[in-house]
């Protein structure tokens, strides 16, 4: 007869335990192996100096809460300002960010910065976020303060070769010499191509006004930006008041072009305007002193286009643009006009005036004179 043998319910409860046990450490192991692999597929990889709990405890938690660092919080924030003061601690700058919007969960975003090891690589500076990036678009975007849009001013009165000198120090990508060929070669297509003359540049049209553009702007996305602000700011009505006075768009430009650059003060605008329109309408010679600086060009001496004072030999120089010496409008705008140029040309002051030189005392303001008597008498004494 066999013997029965009885099992320690001890025994079976250590084995239970120790099997436990080691589903727990292959689990565990499993953890440490797969978690990490995962994170970096999903957050690219970890920092070097990070070990294995601290990365794997981090890989975890940033898959715990993927959609909170890859998913914009709301697409549609506008975009706004945020600067990043000198040695702010990242708590600090997910704290601000989430009260603004732009993150939602603070603590995902700075185990990810911990993570990646962007926390000690963030940038003081400037930034502009919008609703559309994501928390890790953001953090990213803090390795480097050089802001992505830049703001270019054209001034009114610049002629094309000064827009063209101010590229380089703007911010812009665009070499002056691309901005250069694409204002002289001008393509068909915009609204005021029919406006222009065969081999017209397109000075005059180059609308001043500070503008927010990319850094990669193009010299051709540039110009179209210039030539849609013209479009907008020159508006029916403007156009109108140009036929009025008996001007196509062209000569309007031309003419505001140089009332741009004969003015200092611009309320006299609508003054200036008027005696050059009676000058037209009398035949007399419009004798402008920045045409003449306009066909001078850039006086290596002075450092400028636009030479100062004027001799009599440069008043005498050859060129379609000295307006002391050829009849009417000269060829082309002499420069890129406001629009208190223009507005002054389509609503001209109504005056007697043929004449006007600068006052003596210094304020940029002008004399004007109904004749030429007046005018010598006029001058400073």
């Amino acid at each position: 007869m066999t013997k029965k043998t009885h099992r320690s319910p001890f025994l079976a409860c250590s084995l239970g335990v120790v099997f436990v046990l080691c589903m727990g450490l292959f689990a565990a192991s499993l953890a440490v192996l797969t978690l990490p692999n995962q994170a970096t597929a999903a957050f690219g990889p970890p920092a070097p100096s990070l070990g294995l709990v601290q990365r794997t405890y981090l890989s975890a938690f940033l898959l715990l809460n993927k959609n909170d660092l890859t998913l914009p919080n709301d697409p549609n924030l506008e975009k706004q300002p945020f600067l990043v003061e000198f040695g702010e601690p990242p708590a600090s700058i997910g704290e601000r960010l989430h009260g603004l919007g732009l993150i939602n969960n603070p603590a995902a975003f700075l185990n990810y910065l911990r993570y990646s090891g962007l926390d000690k690589s963030l940038q003081a500076g400037q930034y502009t976020f919008s609703g559309s990036l994501t928390p890790l678009d953001i953090a990213h975007a803090m390795q480097d303060a050089t802001p992505t849009e830049v703001t270019f001013q054209i001034l009114p009165g610049w002629r094309m070769e000064e827009i063209a000198a101010a590229l380089p120090t703007s911010g812009l990508e665009i070499p002056p010499e691309a901005f250069q060929a694409a204002v002289d070669n001008p393509p068909a297509g915009y609204s005021i191509s029919s406006e222009l003359p065969p081999k017209a540049s397109l000075e005059g049209f180059l609308f001043p006004d500070a503008y927010t553009l990319p850094r990669t702007t193009t010299a051709n996305e540039l110009i179209d930006t210039l030539l849609k602000n013209f479009d907008d700011q020159v508006s029916p009505e403007l156009r109108t008041g140009f036929q009025r006075q008996g001007l196509s768009l062209y000569e309007a430009v031309t003419l505001a072009s140089i009332i741009e650059r004969e003015a200092v003060v611009h309320e006299e605008m609508p003054l200036i305007a008027s005696v050059f329109l009676n000058r037209l309408v009398a035949d007399m010679n419009l004798a402008s002193d920045p045409t003449v600086q306009y066909a001078l060009g850039y006086n290596s001496e002075q450092k400028t286009w636009w030479t100062n004072p004027l001799s009599l030999d440069d008043l005498r120089v050859s060129s379609p643009y000295n307006t002391y010496a050829m009849p009417g409008l000269p060829p082309s705008p002499i420069s890129n006009p406001g629009l208190d140029a223009l507005r002054a040309v389509a609503f001209p002051a109504q005056t007697p005036y043929y004449y006007f030189r600068a006052a003596c005392d210094g304020s940029g303001r002008h004399i004007f004179a109904k004749n030429f008597t007046e005018h010598v008498q006029n001058a400073c004494q």
